[in-house]
């Protein structure tokens, strides 16, 4: 059963510790070999004062942060963010969000990640979540 969600409601925050394994972890997760995201040295060069998440990371962690909340029917249709401060290793980043519309099956959730110098994520999220149970379909396998 789907979560009754209406404009105006607020998702509980979700806090996510930044390490330096969540960075490394996530830039390779997701096949982003940018020294940035793995070579504190090689940052600094290019004059960041540490490693930093990649954009992909945080995409999937928005992601998950809503699915987390309106369960595993929820089904992601856009995750529209934008980028602000850095995530860096020992800040913590939270997630908020607000239910910002809902139209029969689709839900458009504002979501914000702020973290020690600001905003690091903005954006808006549409979700459907589908009112009807799925059946399983038959199997269309060949058979002799």
């Amino acid at each position: 059963m789907n979560p009754v969600v209406t404009p105006g409601d607020a998702l509980p925050p979700l806090e996510i510790p930044i390490t330096r394994t969540l960075i490394v972890a996530g830039a390779v997760a997701s096949r982003d070999y940018q020294d940035v995201h793995h070579d504190a040295e090689l940052a600094r060069e290019k004059g960041s004062p540490d490693i930093f998440m990649n954009i992909l990371t945080t995409n999937g962690l928005v992601g998950r942060y809503i699915t987390d909340h309106l369960g595993p029917r929820a089904v992601l249709r856009k995750v529209a963010i934008r980028l602000g401060a850095p995530n860096y290793p020992g800040d913590t980043m939270t997630l908020t969000g607000t239910v910002t519309d809902v139209e029969r099956e689709t839900v458009r959730i504002r979501v914000v990640g702020a973290n020690g110098l600001g905003h690091h994520v903005t954006g808006t999220v549409t979700v459907a979540l589908p009112t009807e149970p799925t059946e399983p379909t038959e199997s269309t396998g060949v058979t002799s």
